[in-house]
């Protein structure tokens, strides 16, 4: 009979340290997780969670290697000791950061092995602590999934086309040089803090994007890393030879958010390396850009539609013409994790040499998290 583990906390803004933690638990056996109710949170930390329970819950149940996810029915630090005591699992697994003597007695009273993990972080990436990320991630981050380098001019100039952005709730620490507009955003805390200003959205962007690249700059950043930032939702930017967009065209539909939601899988790959240089090859011609510049208005249309099969062509389109246009964008190493999602509607990677895969599926992909699409305004969301 296989095993069953217990982890518990409050899990409010989920990171590569929480994942490396889970997937490790979850080798003693099937991973049953509780996560502190938001009442809970407020009685013992003064403040209420940045995200709800139920979206707490969300998040973790669709992460592979958690059989199960519920709030946790008990109150104070040990709230999980009335599903510690129903359930009678095999193992309570905590890290060194939430070991406490008083865990360690309720296992020993109900003769449930007791396991200590050491913090360390998942492959090469930085410890990570929910509470410093809490201090700088009410900005959101910005996902490309469809049509990425359209928004260059030297691309768009050949053959026009379309990129799909979505902008994303910080429930996840993105990491740096992984294709997630993180230097944009960094860019946009230098001027507004920790939230963006009130105003025109296209106006706001467009400050962040002349910010980011005072005249001289010898690599233009795309517009497309400011324009998804700022807008919520998912848009569509159409581009003819510009560096901004002819169009902007944006959706925040409920129902067509709940649907990306449930089938856009990211899967870690880790940074691109130091002094990568995806640019060293190029194909511009019309019939490399030809195979790209279709892609993100086929990703928006199937969107829009609900077509998952639609979406992931569009998904694997970009990257076939990633591969045309910029060669070095997609090297072996990231070719051969593409290849392992053969099997799923399809899939691209956030970034050149590096990041996130973003697979489409309605199966549950494993080493992959969910994510959670920024549906209003900034000032909207505090009104």
């Amino acid at each position: 009979m296989t095993k069953r583990v217990l982890v518990s906390g409050c899990f409010d803004l989920l990171h590569a340290g929480h994942i490396a933690f889970l997937e490790e638990a979850a080798r003693y056996g099937d991973l049953h997780v509780r996560v502190g109710s938001d009442e809970n949170i407020v009685r013992l930390k003064g403040r209420p969670p940045m995200f709800t329970e139920e979206e707490r819950v969300y998040i973790l149940s669709h992460i592979a290697c958690v059989k199960d996810a519920r709030v946790a029915s008990g109150e104070g630090m040990l709230d999980f000791a009335p599903d510690l005591e129903a359930m009678r699992p095999d193992a309570l697994v905590v890290n060194e950061d939430g070991h406490t003597e008083g865990k360690a007695d309720l296992c020993r009273r109900l003769g449930i092995e007791y396991i200590v993990l050491r913090r360390i972080p998942a492959r090469d990436f930085a410890p990570r602590s929910s509470t410093d990320a809490k201090r700088r991630l009410h900005l959101p981050y910005r996902a490309c999934i469809a049509g990425g380098w359209m928004d260059q001019p030297w691309v768009s100039e050949v053959v026009s086309g379309s990129v799909v952005t979505v902008g994303l709730e910080p429930s996840i620490e993105f990491d740096d040089r992984a294709g997630m507009a993180t230097s944009s955003r960094k860019v946009a805390r230098e001027m507004w803090g920790d939230r963006f200003p009130a105003g025109d959205l296209e106006r706001i962007a467009k400050i962040l994007f002349a910010v980011e690249n005072p005249p001289g700059t010898p690599y233009v950043s795309g517009s497309q890393d400011a324009i998804g930032l700022v807008f919520p939702g998912i848009n569509r930017l159409d581009y003819a030879g510009g560096y901004w967009p002819e169009r902007i065209e944006s959706t925040c539909d409920g129902e067509t958010i709940d649907w990306l939601e449930g089938i856009l899988h990211f899967v870690p790959l880790g940074p691109r390396p130091e002094g990568y240089d995806p640019l060293v090859a190029k194909d511009l011609s019309p019939a490399a850009v030809g195979v790209l510049a279709p892609a993100g208005r086929a990703c928006w249309d199937a969107i829009i539609r609900k077509d998952i099969e639609g979406l992931g062509r569009a998904l694997t389109r970009t990257a076939e013409g990633w591969r045309r246009i910029l060669p070095l964008t997609i090297p072996p190493e990231v070719d051969a994790a593409l290849a392992r999602y053969g099997d799923r509607a399809g899939a691209v990677p956030s970034g050149c040499g590096g990041g996130y895969i973003i697979v489409v599926s309605e199966r549950a992909v494993g080493g992959g998290f969910p994510i959670k699409i920024r549906r209003e305004r900034e000032w909207e969301r505090r009104s």
